[in-house]
């Protein structure tokens, strides 16, 4: 092991594991892999990596351990029979989860004397390595501090803040977000190609209304925070009635309306709370609320 390029453990060897392994490998780390199933160590041991034949074996071989398995029960699992192994090491947690889950395994770890990062993958496994990709950590700020230059071999390390349970608060968050827009385009690309549209003809205009759509949220974000909407730009009165465009467009095109009726239903709850001349940033009312104004 070098100051530079620290000894790492990855635990669990899923298709995620796996790439971290090797992105931990490609830079020079040092890299011990337990996976219950063991023959899935097989071909990141043809690269390098050094197959532990136990998850106690594979803890005291490195002072970083990262773990990528099912769930947290699993890693639990994995962890609690060998968990005074753990004292002195740190734990990066990068199975998904809930912040609850998050802030449980942290005062464990920290009862064993473990250093803790929770952590969110923000890429799918081929983008894993790559610096564009965001890796969210939240913890101790010092234990990240300690790692950041490792961590940097997995993807963008970004720190969150103290709360163990800020990554997965963000992950679900942003996922909730990715799955959105992906549902809104493919349904705009549905209206399209109804009318014989190709998806890539319609997906570069998608994606430039995106950035106009991201200076909104820009936007908005400081109206969230405060609590007040000026309706100087598109009040959520206008939305609804441009909303029903796209309703009656794609319902006589065959298209399934369910999420712009959701949509819909929405904005005029916040209509109907007192925000019609609002910008479409109170909207957030109504999701704070949901059985408010019912």
């Amino acid at each position: 092991m070098t100051s530079d390029h620290p000894a790492v453990t990855v635990l669990g060897l899923g298709s995620m594991g796996s790439a971290l392994a090797t992105a931990l490998l490609d830079r020079g780390h040092p890299t011990t892999v337990w996976n219950r199933t063991a023959h899935r160590a097989e071909a990141l041991a043809a690269r390098g990596a050094r197959p532990a034949a136990t998850p106690g074996k594979a803890v005291t071989a490195s002072p970083l351990i990262v773990a990528c398995v099912l769930d947290y029960e699993a890693l639990r699992g994995v962890l609690e029979p060998v968990g005074g192994s753990l004292e002195g090491r740190t734990l990066v947690n990068l199975t998904s989860g809930s912040p609850e889950q998050a802030r449980e395994t942290a005062a464990w770890a920290r009862s064993l004397g473990a250093g803790y990062l929770d952590g969110a993958v923000m890429t799918t496994p081929p983008g894993v390595g790559s610096p564009e990709m965001m890796f969210l950590y939240s913890g101790s700020p010092e234990v990240f501090e300690a790692h950041r230059p490792t961590l940097a071999a997995l993807g963008d390390p970004v720190h969150l803040g103290v709360d163990p349970g800020l990554a997965s608060l963000y992950d679900a968050a942003l996922l909730g977000l990715m799955w959105s827009t992906l549902t809104g385009w493919l349904h705009g690309t549905a209206l399209v190609g109804a009318e014989k549209e190709e998806a890539t003809a319609f997906t570069p205009f998608a994606v430039r209304w995106l950035t106009a759509v991201a200076g909104f949220m820009t936007a908005y974000a400081p109206q969230v925070d405060a609590g007040v909407y000026p309706g100087d730009d598109a009040t959520v009165d206008v939305q609804i009635a441009a909303i029903d465009h796209l309703i009656h467009a794609a319902a006589a095109r065959g298209v399934d309306n369910a999420l712009p009726e959701l949509l819909k239903h929405t904005m005029e709850r916040a209509g109907a709370a007192g925000h019609g001349s609002d910008s479409y940033a109170s909207v957030i009312e109504a999701l704070r609320n949901p059985e408010g104004d019912r």
